[in-house]
Order: C-alpha cells, then structure tokens, then sequence
C-alpha cells in the first residue's frame, strides 16, 4: 500500500505560528481580567451526553437540528461532542450539588466547541471559545457587570464593537407574547422559509432570529417582546439600560435578538463587528434562570457570555501586539553557562529564547530576525572579563553594554 498524506478533517484547523502567539495573548488576558471580576478557572469535558443538548440547548434550535457531532459510543451510550460550554458548566453545577449547597459561584472557561456546519471566516466545525458564567445572584447588576466585563476584554484588543440589547422576558409575560406572535405568523407562514415554518411549530420566537432576508422583511410588522413585558421584567429591563447609561456604555435595543439558543430569559445581548462580514456576532450572552431547574437542579438564577475565539483573532489580527523577546547568545564556549545563568533571570518576566552554538556578531543577529527577537543580548569573551553583557535593542537601533546584574 503507497503513502498516503493525511490532512487535517475541513473545518478543523491547527493552531501554530502567529496563530498560537495571538491564541496564548488572548487567553492570558481574558484570564486576567476575568479573574479581576472574581471568576475561577473550571473546566469541563468536551464529550457529553447528548441528552444534555438537547434538553438545555433546545431540540427547535439548529445547533441541535443540524449542526451537533452525534453518536453512539462502544457501550452503546448516545454522547456528542459539546457544541457550546454553557450546558456543560450547568451541568456539573448541578452533579456537584452546588444548587443545594446555596451561594454564589463563577468560573471562566475556554475550550474546543464543534458544530457541523459550513466552514467560513471566523467560524470552523472545531472552533474555541472563552466563556464566563455566573450562578446565585438574582440582580440586574449582574448583567451589567458581565456585560462590563466583556465590554473591557474588547476594549483591552482594541477591537470596535456595536453592543444590542433584548429582554426575552420570563415565564409570565413570553406566554401570552408567544401565542400573539403565533396568530401574526401563522398569516404569513405560507411566504415564510422552511425553517420558520417548523420553528412555528416548536419555538416561535426563534423566528424573529431567521436570517432569510425575506422573512425578515415580513417580520417587521411582527409584535416586539419589549413592548409586551410584564411589569417586572420592564423594570428590570429599564434599570440594567439606567446602569449602562450611567457607565457610557453604549448600546442598541434589537427586539428581535433572541440568541440561537432556548435557555435565555431576560437580558440578551450580543457584541457584533462588521469588520469580518455577514458572520457579524463576536459574543454573546444573557441570562438563563431556569436552566439549572430544566437539568435537574434546585431553581437558581444564572447569567453568562461566550467569546468566539477565532473570530477575535480575526480582528486582534490587525491590531500591533508587541511583546518584548529577548534573544541570548554566545559569542564564545566560555560565556555559554553565563548566557544560562541570564536566560533564568529574564524569563520570570519576559520571552527568551538561547542560541547554544557559539557563533559570531553577525550570525547571531541573523538567527535572532528568524526568532522575531526585538532585543539582542550577547556576550563573548570581552564582556566575560568585564562581567558586562551587549544589548541592541532592534526597534530603537540604542546599543549598551551592561553589567550583567543591571540586565
């Protein structure tokens, strides 16, 4: 049998070269600032139940229709891999007993998702987000601090962004709305796509979401959630836009965003960008206070956002990201444990990389363009004697020789 070369499946990438370096860059500093806001690390399997999805996700939503990697295991189980990390958070909240031992929680996580669906810019059949939820606390200062948070990771890349805003109302109140906008759609349903008509069916809001351009057109008549809310819900809604004033954020009402999944109430949001096309959504969130109950828990609120990765890197792509490397070598055998001996010191702060071959001035600076070293450090035999060590920092052409314990 010939060789053959294996390529990677369509959709699913590797994650190398300046593609790892801007990976890493925003993983640390959305860390940090999610850990600045009192969230912790957790994580969860990238295999679930597929009984999971579709009970939290919701069986009218297309991730579950047509997008989940679905099948049957060796021992005959029903698993899928996880095609977004909510779920998956909610539900070792709830194997923990979290829900029972009362208080309040919040993680951050970031992970692998995977959809089987078209590959297009931003968004692949294996794609990565960073996501952040938050359990316990019943108070529309919640959604504003998670929205504040999101807002400050973009802000930290640079990346512009136009933020809508929703209230998907509760229990009381999207009753009555949805079986209003049931009659509205069930006129028109015969000019309304496939989709539309079984959604109709199954979840009638997630109609106002359809991205045929004629639905649309025909849905703008249709009645909006934020003019039927009940009076609780509006006043929620009235106080989170009075704290997002009071903090310049600014934001537009969208009365038809909805999310793509069934879990929301209340507060909805979404960060878009048109600077990577028609797939405009670079995060999203809201709040889900009845999804611990759907999986099995005792009723406890919750909110949270995810961050398409891929889709940042896109835009943080464009953005000048300088980190400092400092490349040492050696211009004799003799400086070789010195150079070791520095690498240690610099590399509790700062990215360096060591040439263990001796060589000259001039191949040094060379190999150190291949590495992207902005800083040059050698020492030969002179700068031994001297216990001194040459810098040439490369984007700014200064040349030093310093002692080596000022280095």
């Amino acid at each position: 049998m010939g060789k053959q070369n294996i390529q990677s499946l369509r959709g699913m990438n590797d994650i190398l070269g300046k593609e790892s370096e801007l990976f890493t860059y925003f993983i640390e500093n959305a860390s940090r600032i999610a850990k600045n806001y009192g969230f912790t690390y957790m994580e969860t399997p990238i295999l679930e139940e597929t009984a999971l999805f579709k009970r939290s996700v919701g069986e009218s939503s297309d991730i579950v229709n047509k997008e989940m990697y679905q099948f049957i295991d060796k021992g005959e189980n029903d698993v899928c891999l996880r095609p977004e990390g909510t779920a998956g958070v909610v539900r070792s909240f709830v194997e923990n007993k979290f829900d029972r031992a009362g208080g309040t929680y919040k993680w951050y996580y970031y992970g692998p998702m995977f959809r089987y669906e078209r590959p297009q810019k931003g968004r692949l059949r294996e794609f990565h987000q960073f996501g952040c939820e938050v359990f316990g606390i019943d108070s529309v200062y919640e959604d504003a601090n998670i929205i504040m948070m999101l807002k400050e990771i973009l802000d930290f890349f640079g990346i512009g962004f136009t933020l809508q805003l929703n209230s998907l109302g509760c229990p009381i109140c999207m009753p009555p709305y949805k079986e209003n906008l049931v009659k509205v759609l069930t006129n028109i349903k015969a000019e309304l796509c496939e989709d539309c008509n079984r959604r109709i069916e199954t979840n009638p809001i997630r109609v106002l979401d359809c991205k045929n351009e004629k639905c649309q057109s025909l849905l703008v008549d249709a009645p909006k959630i934020t003019d039927n809310l009940c009076e609780k819900c509006n006043s929620d809604f009235e106080k989170l836009k009075e704290i997002l004033d009071f903090n310049n954020i600014n934001y537009v009402i969208d009365s038809n965003l909805v999310r793509g999944l069934d879990y929301y109430s209340q507060t909805a949001f979404e960060f878009t960008s048109n600077e990577i096309g028609a797939q405009s959504a670079i995060a999203g969130g809201g709040r889900y206070d009845r999804l611990v109950e759907f999986l099995g828990g005792r009723a406890t609120p919750g909110i949270g956002f995810a961050i398409g990765i891929e889709r940042l890197l896109e835009l943080i792509k464009q953005k000048d990201i300088k980190e400092d490397t400092i490349y040492l070598g050696a211009m004799s055998e003799d400086a070789l444990n010195t150079i070791t001996k520095v690498a240690l010191k610099k590399r509790k702060t700062t990215k360096t990389i060591i040439e263990y071959t001796p060589r000259s001035f001039g191949k040094h600076f060379k190999i150190a363009e291949k590495h992207c070293a902005n800083i040059v450090a050698l020492i030969g035999e002179t700068e031994l004697k001297n216990e001194t060590i040459y810098i040439k920092n490369i984007d700014t052409q200064e040349e030093q020789n310093l002692k080596l314990e000022d280095f």
